[in-house]
Formats: structure tokens, sequence, C-alpha cells
């Protein structure tokens, strides 16, 4: 599918005249030099029934924001690894609750820590094993280096367990976080983590091929997402927007120039959390191939009941019961977790418009997308500025878009 608008407004229940308001909404943020550039899009029922761009996608360069422009997706990645690890699970090669060191032995008598600093800490033993559905739900014990909260994470930042950068395997990145203590013991606390990248090693040692030609060659290419990949070829370079953090005015400072990105070249380690370079064009068909319940235009990847499984919640009631009360922007109440999306639960709880099982998620360079089955609904949001935490911009794209529902 390419990015453009498909049918009127009115065809599908939305009205033109209360979509417009996010083209007013978009200006404001670009014309104020807070953001580069967006680009929206909204579908319903199967239909593009709105697409705006603005603003730059390379300001020094003088380029555009156009609709074929290409962005670090970063963790809107999480959810094409969940499918490709759940086309495995289909083929009966595992159960969620298996242990992963059935397959990675380095996870074998993890420990988890109780207290001390990055020098010296103490550990007990995990009470179990990290499972599958751990490490789809975020509830492993894992974390994140960039988290900066713990000296958990500061761990991985010394041993150098960071996907994004770091140039020696796939395999020895998980092994390495493997041989560090847990956050939280296996099951019991929600927290934002690597799991998706050791996800992606278990895609490549169960289906004994390397993890990112699976997710090419099983994933991206059945589902027609030919622009989506882990670097960006010479051919497309001058698609690639710029990536940008504010500066101590407010102001936009380069954080990351495309040409000499390391986007620009395959990278040693392909990040399932967070490493895929991808469209609006590409990212609206994995949307629609989730509201297909796992099939697009004929092509069928995972089965209805899978698909169902995956976006209902598997937490122990939201997220931020489960430990963590928000992340980047967002505030946690009323939102759960299913296998690779963030799950609506309860809307007023959560205070924000939205629906009971539309799923979720977004990058760190301040993208977002959601698919509503209730309202056979998609949304995606695109720009590129770091921290995501900057601007309430998703939370904001929410509004806008559910208020434009006429029917």
């Amino acid at each position: 599918m390419s990015a453009a608008v498909t049918a009127r407004p009115e065809d599908v229940g939305l009205s033109s005249e209360r979509l417009a308001r996010i083209g007013t909404w978009m200006r404001g943020w670009v014309d104020s030099g807070r953001l580069p550039g967006l680009l929206t899009m909204v579908m319903r029922r199967g239909e593009v029934v709105w697409l705006d761009t603005c603003g730059m996608a390379d300001i020094a360069r003088g380029r555009p924001v156009a609709e074929d422009t290409l962005y670090r997706f970063y963790s809107m990645t999480k959810p094409l690894t969940s499918t490709a690890i759940m086309m495995l699970y289909e083929e009966g090669r595992f159960q969620l609750d298996d242990p992963i060191a059935r397959f990675l032995p380095a996870f074998r008598d993890m420990r988890v820590f109780t207290t001390g600093t990055p020098l010296k800490w103490d550990s007990e033993p995990a009470r179990r094993g990290i499972t599958f559905r751990d490490l789809l739900t975020h509830t492993s014990g894992l974390t994140y280096g960039f988290m900066n909260a713990t000296p958990v994470d500061a761990l991985y930042r010394e041993r150098g367990v960071d996907f994004q950068t770091a140039q020696t395997s796939l395999a020895e990145v998980v092994d390495a976080a493997a041989a560090l203590p847990l956050l939280a013991q296996p099951g019991e606390a929600w927290n934002y983590s690597i799991a998706t990248d050791v996800l992606g090693r278990l895609v490549e040692v169960i289906a004994g091929i390397p993890f990112e030609r699976f997710l090419r060659e099983r994933v991206l290419k059945p589902l027609g997402m030919h622009e989506t990949d882990f670097h960006v070829p010479d051919d497309k370079a001058h698609r690639f927007a710029a990536n940008y953090v504010p500066g101590a005015d407010g102001t936009l400072t380069l954080a990351d120039d495309p040409q000499d990105s390391r986007f620009r070249q395959p990278p040693r380690v392909p990040s399932g959390g967070g490493g895929l370079v991808s469209t609006a064009a590409d990212y609206a068909r994995f949307c629609r191939f989730i509201l297909g319940k796992g099939q697009l235009d004929g092509v069928r990847l995972l089965g209805r009941k899978t698909v169902e499984l995956m976006t209902a919640n598997h937490l122990r009631g939201d997220m931020a019961e489960m430990g963590q009360a928000r992340f980047s922007e967002s505030p946690y109440t009323g939102i759960g977790f299913g296998l690779g999306f963030s799950v609506m639960l309860n809307p007023a709880r959560a205070q924000i418009l939205g629906t009971p099982g539309e799923v979720a998620w977004g990058g760190a360079a301040s993208t977002a997308f959601w698919i509503d089955p209730a309202e056979d609904m998609a949304v995606i949001l695109l720009t590129q500025l770091m921290p995501s935490s900057t601007y309430p911009i998703r939370r904001e794209l929410r509004v806008l878009a559910y208020q434009a529902i006429v029917d």
C-alpha cells in the first residue's frame, strides 16, 4: 500500500472538518521550532483517510518531510520481532511458559539483585527461569542501561549491554546480559527492557538462521514491507531523516546526521528491540496485518487466535500496578501489556480517549502508532526527536484522532 489517501473521511465515519484539526496542531508544533517535521496518518476500515506532512526531514539540507521519508523506528521494531517469535510458537517450537534457558543456556541459574552498587552487590537466586511470556510482556527482570535508575542499569552500561551500539554479535551481547543480575524476580514486575532483543536471539537459535534474515524473509517480505530494514542503503539515503534533540534553549540540535549515521551500514548486532528503519506506508501495512487478525492481502503469517492472544492483557492489572507508573511521557495507569504491545484496559483510568483492547507502542525518537480493532482504526505518528518524553505529542494526537469519529 502506498502512502496515499484512499477514501473520504465521511465514507468511514470520520469528519473531514474535525480531522483538519490535526493539520493545525502539526503546524503549531513545527512552526514553534520545537519539532523538525511531522507526518501523521489515520486509517479506518482499511482506508487511509488522513495523511499529512509538514516541516523538514533534514533541516541542514533543506529536505522537507515527504510521504516516503525514512525514519528510525526504534522500539516500534518490537511488535515485528514479537510477530516473528509468535510465528515459531505457532510451529510448535516452544510454549509460552517454557524457560528460555532451554534454548539459551546462559540464562540458567539467574540471580536477582537485592542491594548494593555496581561495584559490589548482593543477590538472591531467581525463584524460576525467565519464560518466553516474560520476555514478550517485559516482566523478565531484565532492564535497559539507558534507564539510569538502578545499579543494574549501570552494570549494563559498564558491560556494554547495548544492542544499538555493540560491535560484537547478537549472541555475545545476549550472553553478556545473562551474566548480570536481574532487576526483579521473573514475572513479578513490569520493567521496560532488552527483552525483545533477547527474543531476536531466540528467533535465530530456534529457526537456525540469522535473526535479520528470518525477519526479512518470513515477516517483512511477505507483508510487502519493502522499505523496512536494519539500515538505509545508498540509493535511499536522500530520503533518510535527520534525528534531533532539544538544545538548552529549546531549539533543535542535530543528534544523528543521516549521511554518516550508523543506520547507513548493516549493523553487527541487529536489534529486535529497536533497530529498524521504515516508512509510514510500510508500517501501515503492519497495522493492517494486525487489524486483519494475522493476514494481509491474502497472506497469512499468524492465526486469528494467536493475534487475539497477543493483543490481550497478560499482566496482573495494569503496568502501573506492576511497578512502572509511567514511561516516556505517558502514564501507565489503566494500560496493560500483551505479547509485544501495550493494551488499553480502561480509558477512564488512563485519562485519555481510547478503546479497551487497543494496542500501541512508540519509539525513542517520538514516533508512535496505535491499532484499535473495535473501531477498525489505526494511527501513525512520525517525527525524529529524542528523547520521546520531550513533548506530549502522542497523547495530543490520540485526542485529535478520536475526536474526529462521528458515526
